[in-house]
C-alpha cells in the first residue's frame, strides 16, 4: 500500500499556506509520503492503490470529480463549498460519497448538505485541531504577538494593484476607494502598542515562487512560530485552529459578510475567543469580554472545546492508516 498527501493548484496571483498546513495535519499520521496528489486532479490518478486522507476544501475543478478508483480515501474534515456542491452532488458524486461514508465534515454546513442527499455524514471539525504534535512546553513560549491576515477579505493593495486589469476592475467596482477600510476597522479593536510591536504575517504569498518542498517548509515554520507565541490574532481558520491544538492563546477576527465564507465556519467559530466586526461600520463585539482595544496586557484563555473533536479525528486517522 502506498500513501498520498494532497498538494494544491496555485492561482495566478497567490497561494494559501493554510492548504499546506492542512496537509501537514494529514502527514503526521502517514508512515511515509509516496505521492503528492493534486487536489484538483484526483480523477486523473492512475497507479498503485494509494491511501489518501481527504481533508480540506473541495473543489475548484468541479468537472473533474470523482477521484480515481486507485485512491483509497478517508473522508474527514471534508468541506464542500456551496458554490461547488450542485456540481459535486451529481448522481455519480452521491454514489461515490455513499461508497466511502460516513463522511467526516469540517463544518456543519457540509454535513447537512450531504445528509440532505441521503449520505451518512457528521461534523468532524478540522484535522488541523490535531496538530499538537508541534506543541512545545510552556517554558519555551515567548512574548511575541502575531497578527495574521486580519480581515483579509477586505480590499488589499496587493490584490487591487496586482496588474493593470486589476486596477481597472477594482476602480469600477469601487474597491480601490476602500483600501483604508481595513486599517480603520482594525484600529478600532487593536491598540497602537500591539500593532507596532506585533509580528505581521501574510499566509497568502505570491504564486509560482516556491517549490512544493519550500511551501511545506514555510507551513512548518509558521506552526513552530505560532507554538511559541504569547498571542495570535487572525482571520485565518488555518492559523486559528492550529493555535488551539498548540495551546497558543488565539483571538479569531470575524469580519466575513458572504455566505461563501460563512458556510465554511458553521460549527467552527464556537471553538474560539472571537471578535465579530460589522463589515460596514467597523463596530465590534466579543465573546470574551473585551473592553476597549486589545493591548499588550490583554490575555485570553482558549475555550478548550476543540479536544472533543481532535481526539476522535486522531483515532479515525490512525485506524485508517
Amino acid at each position: 500500500m502506498k500513501y498520498g498527501l494532497l498538494k494544491y493548484d496555485e492561482n495566478k496571483r497567490f497561494f494559501n499556506v493554510g492548504d499546506n498546513i492542512q496537509s501537514l495535519a494529514a502527514k503526521q499520521f502517514l508512515p511515509q509520503t509516496d505521492f503528492l496528489l493534486n487536489r484538483e486532479k484526483l480523477a486523473d490518478y492512475k497507479g498503485e492503490k494509494t491511501k489518501l486522507i481527504m481533508n480540506g476544501w473541495f473543489t475548484h475543478n468541479i468537472h473533474n470529480w470523482v477521484p480515481s478508483e486507485d485512491i483509497d480515501p478517508l473522508f474527514v474534515s471534508f468541506h464542500m463549498n456551496n458554490t461547488a456542491a450542485p456540481f459535486m452532488l451529481s448522481d455519480k458524486g452521491i454514489a461515490y460519497l455513499k461508497k466511502h461514508q460516513p463522511i467526516g465534515c469540517r463544518d456543519q454546513f457540509t454535513a447537512d448538505t450531504l445528509k440532505s442527499k441521503g449520505i451518512d455524514a457528521y461534523f468532524s471539525g478540522c484535522l488541523t485541531l490535531t496538530l499538537d504534535s508541534y506543541k512545545v512546553d510552556d517554558s519555551e513560549r515567548g512574548n511575541d504577538i502575531y497578527i495574521v491576515d486580519p480581515l483579509y477579505n477586505y480590499p488589499r493593495s496587493l490584490k487591487v494593484f496586482f496588474n493593470f486589469k486589476s486596477i481597472i476592475r477594482n476602480t469600477l467596482n469601487g474597491k480601490i476607494f476602500q483600501l483604508k477600510k481595513k486599517q480603520n476597522h482594525i484600529k478600532k479593536f487593536i491598540g497602537k502598542d500591539v500593532l507596532d510591536k506585533a509580528i505581521h504575517v501574510n499566509q497568502e504569498p505570491p504564486s509560482n515562487t516556491f517549490s512544493e518542498e519550500e511551501k511545506f517548509e514555510m507551513a512548518e515554520d509558521l506552526l513552530k512560530k505560532y507554538a511559541r507565541a504569547k498571542l495570535v490574532i487572525t482571520s485565518r481558520i488555518h492559523c486559528a485552529l492550529p493555535c488551539l491544538a498548540l495551546g497558543t492563546p488565539v483571538i479569531f477576527v470575524n469580519g466575513f459578510d458572504s455566505f461563501v465564507d460563512s458556510c465554511r465556519f458553521d460549527g467552527i467559530l464556537e471553538l474560539f475567543n472571537k471578535i465579530d466586526i460589522n463589515h460596514k461600520t467597523g463596530e465590534y463585539t466579543s465573546n470574551f469580554g473585551l473592553e476597549g482595544k486589545i493591548d499588550l496586557n490583554t490575555t485570553v484563555t482558549n475555550l478548550g472545546l476543540h479536544h472533543k473533536l481532535a481526539e476522535p479525528l486522531k483515532e479515525r486517522c490512525k485506524k485508517f492508516i
